[in-house]
């Protein structure tokens, strides 16, 4: 027995275009599970693996003369500092294997100063702005700075020992 209304053809070709909807959206709704998120998640993929190159050019630019070319904290400008630049790689396991990621943000973008050589640690936050990005901190609550600030945070974490 149909549900469909006993009245005129036109009422029923309403019927039944009703339930074609119904069904039109369900299918585009799992095209969109199975087809379109598994590519996005592989963009999101693509989008880390620049963020790490990147990061890693804006390291050598910036950072490498004081951290050194391992970021050991053994650059070329290192003897010369009153306070030693920090071995970067080994970030997570001074802060029990947890990244500590608003700390690094803020020294690079300077609202964390640090006194290196009787001046502060070079401060990049003029040069690492631009389009803001969302990180998730160490706790999972989203955090935005400049996307080169992303990209050199993606190359500090991919080089954690």
């Amino acid at each position: 027995m149909s549900d469909a209304p006993k009245t005129s053809p036109k009422a029923q070709v309403v019927f039944a275009l009703r339930h074609c909807r119904r069904a039109i959206t369900l299918l585009a709704m799992v095209w969109a599970l199975l087809v379109v998120l598994p590519t996005v998640a592989t963009a999101q993929e693509i989008d880390n693996s620049a963020d790490v190159a990147t990061g890693r050019a804006l390291y050598m630019t910036h950072c490498a003369t004081c951290h050194g070319l391992e970021a050991e904290g053994n650059g070329p400008m290192a003897p010369v500092l009153l306070v030693q630049p920090k071995s970067l790689a080994a970030l997570s396991v001074e802060n029990g294997g947890i990244f500590p990621l608003k700390r690094v943000v803020a020294r690079i973008d300077g609202r964390d100063p640090l006194v290196s050589h009787g001046s502060a640690m070079p401060v990049y936050g003029e040069v690492f702005q631009g389009d803001d990005r969302a990180m998730k901190t160490e706790t999972g609550q989203p955090m935005l700075a400049g996307g080169p600030i992303v990209d050199l945070v993606a190359y500090l974490r991919s080089i954690q020992q």
